[in-house]
């Protein structure tokens, strides 16, 4: 798959940090699998990770918290 963004590079397959500010906490979930491109850097995940990680998000809503940093491996 060509990238989007710069429509000259591949896309690789890589991790890549997820940062959300809901409403009241801010949430970093590390390591989440996305494509990368190795030109100009664009990222972007497919739709069964994105499902995942709205998951994610409705879990910690019930948790009293200002900063969450989660590793998507031990989440998902």
């Amino acid at each position: 798959m060509k990238c989007l963004s710069c429509k000259m590079e591949e896309m690789q397959e890589a991790t890549n940090p997820y940062f959300v500010k809901p409403s009241n906490c801010y949430v970093i979930i590390e390591n989440v699998p996305c494509y990368k491109c190795g030109q100009c850097g664009e990222v972007y995940y497919k739709a069964s990770v994105l499902e995942k990680i709205d998951e994610i998000l409705e879990k910690l809503e019930h948790i009293a918290s200002k900063i969450f940093i989660l590793d998507y491996n031990k989440a998902a």
